[in-house]
């Protein structure tokens, strides 16, 4: 391949990291489906567990050799290869779940008595960790929420006490489920001015909504991007996955910590992974597109109210919006005219869309995050950010735009 040409993350998908001579003249990466790998000779696992148990530091030329599929295998490290091509990362490590790539980034990065700031809505999951986990090993959380400025939120910490100590500011932008934006280089500032020589305060930003394409927070300051790669990046609602991207020194942490608690995707996870970023951008445009037909639809329709679609963001949303993301993204939220029971009514009326939680797939999705996905937070809260009752949220799929507005204008009328 050219070296003097920069291709783009789309066409390296088909082979960056692989090379067919390895496997026997296979185009397609095999699914290495072992436990263990032989080495060499003892001298040669000898130096392998010393880089990857931190014993020392790697030589500029040596390369970590295979040990164990806890450890590495050959599906992951290609997937992780790829994986940072998109958001331009040093590095990668990939989980068995969204969930287990955001615990294992808590629990390496905090420690007894640091402060999470983290900003609301988060993912149900995540709202859960943070609230009901996180206090069992003594660590601390405070939640800002979309539209706070940041002398608000220096302000509200101030008055908590608990500056000195906060540690990691972790952000969701677009927040599921209302797609409210929140700016990632505010975060950044806002880490600096809790960091000391001392210790550093990260910037961690769930990227879930936007995927790789849309949106790339290492550019704007983040330390950490994070994944559930069972959405856009797997695309087809057939495996659960995670992923974490940053630098070298944060992303070795993590693996080391990955590797004690066990929680790496396996082989025939990577291979579906690889599988899936071949056609990601195709599936992400095709979904992009759909998402504005759907959006428009939505906000003209009479009992439709209140629609959270990025493409219709004003005034200071919209200046975030246009510094940090590069599409309006396939997640439609919007509220109906009515209660949960118009909701309901909405929503078991629907053929073609189907009635599941998740996101990013091929398939239409929609489901009621009041009482399903985000059932867990506090009635509060949910008022506070906007969880009402007749909220739903969508996930446009790639079928065909008309048919997708067919199934909600038919499902609408039965209201």
């Amino acid at each position: 391949m050219d070296s003097k040409y920069k291709y783009s993350p789309e066409s390296l998908m088909m082979s960056h990291g692989y090379s067919p001579e390895w496997s026997e003249g296979s185009i397609k990466c095999p699914i290495f489906q072992t436990s263990t790998f032989v080495f060499k000779s003892a001298e040669e696992g000898k130096a392998f567990f010393e880089v990857a148990y931190g014993l020392r530091e790697k030589k500029e030329e040596e390369q970590l050799g295979l040990i164990y599929s806890r450890i590495n295998n050959p599906d992951l490290e290609i997937l992780e290869n790829r994986l940072s091509l998109w958001d331009e990362a040093e590095e990668c490590a990939v989980f068995e779940s969204g969930m287990s790539a955001i615990s294992t980034v808590f629990l390496e990065f905090l420690h007894p008595g640091d402060v999470l700031l983290f900003s609301n809505p988060v993912y149900g999951g995540t709202d859960h960790f943070i609230k009901h986990i996180l206090d069992k090993y003594g660590i601390d959380a405070l939640g800002y929420y979309p539209h706070q400025t940041k002398d608000e939120i220096i302000e509200m910490v101030r008055e908590s006490g608990k500056g000195s100590r906060i540690a990691m500011v972790y952000v969701e932008t677009p927040a599921n489920p209302t797609n409210d934006i929140i700016d990632i280089q505010m975060c950044k500032e806002l880490a600096d001015t809790y960091s000391t020589p001392e210790h550093k305060c990260l910037v961690a930003v769930d990227n879930t909504y936007m995927g790789p394409l849309w949106q790339h927070p290492l550019k704007h300051g983040a330390d950490l991007v994070l994944y559930s790669a069972t959405k856009y990046i797997g695309g087809h609602s057939d495996l659960i996955a995670g992923a974490c991207l940053g630098s070298n020194e944060l992303i070795t942490r993590l693996k080391t910590m990955r590797t004690f608690l066990g929680n790496m995707a396996g082989p025939w996870t990577g291979w579906l992974l690889m599988r899936s970023l071949e056609t990601l951008k195709v599936r992400m445009d095709k979904q992009a597109a759909n998402a504005e037909k759907v959006a428009k639809y939505l906000q003209s329709h009479d009992k439709v109210k209140n629609v959270h679609y990025l493409g219709f963001l004003k005034g200071e949303d919209k200046k975030i919006f246009d510094r940090q993301c590069e599409s309006a993204g396939a997640m439609v939220s919007f509220e109906v005219k009515g209660k949960e029971k118009e909701a309901f009514k909405f929503i078991n009326s629907l053929t073609l869309v189907k009635l599941a939680v998740s996101l990013g797939s091929t398939e239409s999705l929609i489901q009621h995050p009041a009482t399903m996905t985000h059932a867990g937070v506090s009635d509060e809260d949910k008022k506070r950010l906007n969880i009402s009752s007749s909220l739903i949220r969508l996930s446009v799929g790639v079928e065909n735009s008309d048919d997708l507005i067919h199934d909600l204008d038919q499902a609408l009328q039965k209201i």
